[in-house]
C-alpha cells in the first residue's frame, strides 16, 4: 500500500446540477478536465466543495465513476466517502475502491456527539473493509466534531489510516502533528487561509477548491515551497490570500460557481438550500479575482 498517494495541490471539483436539479455529469467532466489541464497534483471529488451531504447514493456513485474515468490515472484520486452511519461509509468506500480510486477521505459525520471510541471504531471498521489508504479528515466547522491531536494519533495505529487532513484553522495542530508523528506521516492542510503556514509546518499537500479559479497561483506557491524560496512563496500566497478568505467566508460551492462564471465558464446550478452569491458579493469577487490576476 502506498502510504502517501499524493503530494502538492489536491484540487476539489464542484458538483454541478442542471436546471432540473440533476447532477450534470458531462459538465462535471468538463470542469474536472479544466483543472487537470491547468495542472494539479491530485483530485478529490465529493468533498465539501462537491456538496457530498446533499447527494443521493446513486449520485455519489456516478460522480465517483465519472471522476476516476476522466482523470484516467493522470493524478491520484482521493474520493470522499463520508456518511452518517458506518454501514453507508463502508459501502461507499468499497464502491470507490472497486471503481479504482487511489484513496478515500473520511470525515466523522454526526448528529449526536460521538465519543473518541466511537470515532475510532468507525474508522477501524471502514479500514478493515478496504485495502487502500484512508485520509482522516478533521473539520469541526462542517462535522461538528473536533478530533483532538491525541485521537488523530490513535487513528494512525489503524494500518490503512496513513494521511490526516487538518481543517481546524489552527496551525499549531500541524506543528504538533509533524513534531509528534514525524516525517513518515502525511498531513494535509484543508484551511485555505493557512496554506503558507501549513507548508512551513511540513504539510505534504494542500486540499483546496482554489484551483477552479487560480491554479497558476496555487501551483506557484507549491513550487516555491519545493524550491525552499520563502520570498517567492510569500509573494504567491499574499496575492491569493484575499480570494482564499472570500471563498471560505461565502461558502465554497457558491463562491466557486460564481468565480467560474466570472471567468466565462459554465458552472451549472446549485442545489437548494444553497443559492447564488448576491450581486454585491459577485462584484466583490470579481474585483478580488482581477487583483489576483
Amino acid at each position: 500500500m502506498h502510504t502517501t498517494p499524493v503530494k502538492g495541490i489536491i484540487a476539489y471539483p464542484i458538483t454541478p446540477f442542471d436546471t432540473n436539479d440533476k447532477v450534470d455529469i458531462p459538465l462535471f467532466e468538463q470542469l474536472l478536465e479544466r483543472m487537470l489541464t491547468a495542472g494539479c497534483d491530485g483530485i478529490a471529488p465529493l468533498g465539501s466543495t462537491g456538496v457530498l451531504p446533499y447527494l443521493t447514493d446513486e449520485e455519489k456513485e456516478a460522480i465517483t465513476v465519472s471522476a476516476i474515468r476522466q482523470v484516467n490515472g493522470r493524478v491520484p484520486v482521493i474520493t470522499g466517502v463520508s456518511c452518517l452511519t458506518t454501514e453507508r461509509t463502508v459501502y461507499h468506500a468499497k464502491f470507490a475502491e472497486q471503481a479504482g480510486t487511489d484513496a478515500v477521505m473520511i470525515l466523522p459525520m454526526s448528529y449526536w456527539k460521538l465519543t473518541d471510541d466511537e470515532i475510532f471504531r468507525h474508522y477501524e471498521t471502514v479500514a478493515n473493509a478496504i485495502g487502500i489508504p484512508i485520509m482522516a479528515y478533521n473539520n469541526p466547522g462542517t462535522s461538528g466534531i473536533d478530533m483532538s491531536p491525541a485521537l488523530l494519533k490513535r487513528l494512525l495505529t489503524i494500518p490503512n489510516v496513513t494521511m490526516i487532513k487538518e481543517s481546524t484553522g489552527d496551525v499549531q495542530r500541524m506543528h504538533y502533528l509533524r513534531k509528534t508523528l514525524g516525517e513518515e506521516v502525511a498531513f494535509y492542510n484543508g484551511s485555505n487561509p493557512l496554506a503558507l503556514g501549513a507548508f512551513a509546518a511540513g504539510a505534504s499537500g494542500w486540499c483546496t477548491a482554489a484551483p477552479n479559479l487560480i491554479p497558476a497561483l496555487n501551483n506557484a506557491l507549491y513550487g516555491a515551497i519545493k524550491s525552499n524560496d520563502l520570498a517567492l512563496a510569500q509573494s504567491a500566497f499574499y496575492r491569493q490570500l484575499p480570494l482564499l478568505q472570500f471563498i471560505v467566508a461565502k461558502g465554497l460551492p457558491r463562491a466557486i460557481k460564481a468565480g467560474l462564471e466570472i471567468a466565462g465558464v459554465t458552472a451549472g446550478e446549485l442545489r437548494r438550500p444553497l443559492e447564488p452569491l448576491t450581486p454585491a458579493e459577485t462584484a466583490e469577487l470579481k474585483a478580488i479575482l482581477a487583483a489576483c490576476n
